[in-house]
């Protein structure tokens, strides 16, 4: 316990992990990018009668190996029949000889994208103006400027390592992706408003102790939401596989709620630290 309070009265370590990771996060989103979802890029829905049985990942895997660049996203396997959809453009005769020996396609369809670039871009509008917002209600409530950057650096550092994490686990950006991170972004200014009121607000006991307090409420609150996440997570992909939009939901939960441990309780708490001292 001891080493842990000199680990957190020290705020150069506690900012630089989480700013590494963020960079990290950046240069993964920069060079490999991010998967676009069918709602948004559009392509080809088939429906295939299965000539044996094969589970949901196992028919995922096999197509994806002859589709390389392209989103592979099996929506179901139920009696006999799966429903598999893919991004792009995709050629039949190929995917047919793909599935020669596992099933036949009985029926495709083109899908077109659900959400059109200036859709997306309006989406983007909103999170920029989300953050301007959130901003000025943060200044509103802490009125001054260094607390109120560390909340909003805390949100965009979760946002970023959350796309990073699913530029590297490859979940496609789609309209639950897409939810996942507003809800994020929520959650983040919650962990961030509870940290700086405990240790700006309240006088008593130093800010170490005012901090080991804060934690006790945020990290608790914090595994019960990655837990719930993970719960759901393992549910959907062993139970109810073709509930598919619900797994990549956790997924963005999971990796963006374990961003935001790392960026209120490291980051935050470092600038945090840093500020009360230089006001001394």
């Amino acid at each position: 316990m001891v080493k842990f309070e000199r680990f957190i009265e020290s705020y150069k370590p506690l900012i630089a992990i989480p700013v590494a990771i963020t960079i990290i996060s950046l240069l993964l989103i920069a060079l490999v990018g991010v998967n676009q979802g069918i709602e948004l890029k559009g392509g080809t829905e088939a429906v295939i009668n299965l000539d044996k049985s094969i589970s949901q990942s196992d028919l995922q895997s096999l197509i994806t190996a002859d589709f390389p660049g392209q989103q592979v996203t099996v929506k179901s396997v139920t009696n006999n029949q799966a429903t598999v959809a893919i991004t792009g453009d995709v050629d039949v005769v190929k995917l047919t000889s793909v599935l020669k020996g596992t099933g036949t396609i009985s029926s495709y369809k083109s899908v077109g994208p659900v959400l059109s670039a200036e859709s997306m871009t309006q989406i983007y509008y909103a999170l920029a103006f989300a953050f301007i917002f959130m901003s000025i209600t943060v200044f509103i409530i802490f009125r001054d400027v260094i607390p109120s950057l560390a909340v909003i650096f805390a949100a965009l550092s979760d946002i970023i390592i959350a796309v990073g994490g699913m530029s590297l686990f490859n979940i496609p950006l789609s309209i639950a992706s897409v939810g996942a991170l507003l809800m994020l972004i929520g959650y983040s200014v919650d962990t961030d408003i509870l940290l700086t009121t405990r240790i700006l607000k309240r006088t008593e006991g130093t800010v170490t102790e005012r901090a080991l307090e804060a934690m006790k409420t945020g990290l608790t609150m914090s595994a019960a939401a990655i837990g719930s996440m993970v719960a759901l997570y393992l549910v959907v992909m062993f139970l109810i596989p073709a509930a598919h939009t619900l797994a990549d939901i956790a997924a963005v939960l999971i990796v963006g709620l374990v961003a935001d441990v790392l960026a209120t309780w490291l980051m935050n708490l470092g600038i945090l630290r840093w500020y009360t001292e230089a006001r001394k």
